[in-house]
């Protein structure tokens, strides 16, 4: 007779032991019981598995955001998602929930016991009559984009290739389209919700207010979520795309960047410069513009475009095409930590202070390995987070009554795993010293949140969440008494 699922899944953590945790070697038995309790939409994959799901499912753009687990988990339908959650509670089993694994904080969306990949809710279902697309946590933003595209509509979604839909969401979600309509969870209408406890729930701001405003930027506190409903705009042919400036170019590039920055009011326009250092070599910037039409009015852009540039990839487009001409992932299979400062405004000696950075972590760190250095710097209009629905709170941003926080991204690139600490003190260190710099020009930061998905691991929660946070405490202790979503990783209230 042939030898059981079971027994062979047994059998391949035995031979594996050696190379696995033994934490995750000992929960072989709770992927055993999920196994046995999931429909055939979903799967179990162990370490040994042929075909590949094993790692994929574990995998991450940053290498140190992966681990090692016992099994991973495929869950294909909401029921399979309740299943699977009851088990791992009641077994007080550690999980983790990965969508698009683009987070760079370890152990946010990894774990050496049970890795739950949710790859296999990838539908997108557009509704013409609501204006609203669902939209499955499984997906990157370059998938919901191309199912959108036929139907002329478009959703306030990630910037560059390669981000998932569900971190970035339910962290909050900056967007080409945010000085139009807000972050992305201005635009959630509601969500499809597996409880901790396995009940399944459609949450929107009249059925469940509470629940609704903590997924609103709260992360994985409140259970996983397994679908999006967001509201869609029209959406037509864009314009712009990718520049590459060599050092030489510096000085011209940053007068353009803080002119920008200050001048430039049109909602549809956007920038995201990023000033890098690649392997010792000079410093250049990647520089990505957008105009959501196919031209651009005069002016806008014509400093950026009269800079002598290494190459140029700008052009009239479909949204789809200048996403995919910025990829996420130059530096995959590298380990990465990302960091942020939030500013009330780009000036001048901002920007030359982050070159400074930019020059000076790019050659402090060339010992420990470093091969990329990144700041990217990301202006929006003072206005961007007027435009949520009237009466509608969000767990973040943690205060709309102040001008909204312009993020800055810190994006470090190494290879040994030994100088993990030496990179994480360099971004608290660099991260502190542009904060001083903002403040030494009299801005005042002390209500604008640090933004959760650039937010370093160990980031303090009242720096992310404000005056919110004693809520969102309240909520989670209310929803998930047991405790359960305290056995993933991520931000935990």
């Amino acid at each position: 007779m042939a030898p059981s699922t079971r027994t062979l899944a047994a059998a391949a953590l035995l031979i594996l032991s050696q190379t696995l945790p033994s934490s995750a070697a000992g929960t072989v038995d709770v992927c055993l019981q999920i196994q046995d309790a999931i429909s055939s939409a979903s799967a179990v994959y162990f370490p040994g598995d042929l075909l590949g799901n094993y790692a994929a499912d574990l995998s991450h753009w940053a290498s140190s955001s992966s681990q090692l687990a016992a099994c991973s988990v495929e869950p294909g339908t909401a029921d399979d998602v309740a299943a699977i959650i009851k088990i791992l509670g009641s077994t007080n089993t550690s999980f983790a929930v990965k969508g698009g694994g683009h987070t760079a904080n370890p152990g946010f969306s990894s774990t050496t016991g049970v890795q739950i990949t949710m790859t296999r809710f990838s539908g997108v279902t557009y509704d013409a009559a609501s204006e609203t697309a669902t939209i499955g946590t499984g997906l990157v933003w370059d998938s919901v984009y191309e199912a959108l595209e036929p139907f002329g509509v478009n959703v306030v979604g990630g910037r560059v290739s390669g981000v998932g839909v569900a971190g970035f969401t339910l962290g909050g979600g900056y967007s080409w389209k945010t000085n139009q309509f807000g972050l992305t969870v201005d635009s959630v209408t509601e969500f499809q919700l597996v409880k901790p406890n396995g009940d399944i729930v459609t949450v929107t701001p009249t059925s469940e207010p509470d629940l609704f405003f903590g997924l609103t930027g709260g992360g994985n506190n409140f259970g996983i979520v397994t679908q999006f409903t967001l509201k869609t705009h029209p959406q037509g042919q864009v314009w712009g795309g990718l520049i590459l400036y060599t050092e030489d170019q510096l000085p011209a590039v940053s007068d353009a960047i803080a002119a920008f920055a200050n001048n430039v009011t049109d909602p549809k326009a956007a920038i995201i410069p990023a000033i890098n250092f690649l392997l010792g070599a000079q410093t250049r910037v990647s520089h990505l513009m957008f105009y959501d039409g196919p031209t651009p009015p005069s002016g806008i852009f014509d400093d950026f475009l009269a800079i002598p540039a290494l190459l140029t990839d700008v052009s009239t487009r479909s949204f789809l095409s200048l996403v995919q001409a910025a990829p996420s992932n130059v530096t995959t299979g590298d380990r990465g930590f990302f960091h942020t400062v939030s500013l009330v405004e780009y000036t001048p000696n901002i920007i030359s202070a982050i070159i400074n950075e930019t020059k000076f972590w790019g050659s402090a760190l060339t010992l420990a390995g470093a091969t990329f250095i990144s700041y990217d710097i990301e202006p929006f209009l003072p206005t961007l987070y007027t435009h949520g629905a009237p009466g509608v709170t969000t767990a973040y941003p943690p205060s709309r009554t102040t001008p909204g926080a312009i993020p800055l991204n810190l994006y470090f690139a190494w290879a040994l795993p030994t100088s993990d600490s030496i990179i994480h003190d360099a971004l608290v260190a660099s991260a502190q010293q542009l904060t001083s710099v903002a403040q030494g020009e009299g801005q005042d930061l002390s209500e604008l949140g640090l933004y959760t998905n650039y937010a370093l691991y160990d980031t303090p929660l009242e720096r992310i969440y404000g005056a919110n946070l004693p809520r969102l405490r309240q909520i989670k202790a209310s929803v998930d008494p047991e405790g359960v979503m305290g056995l993933a990783g991520g931000w935990k209230f």
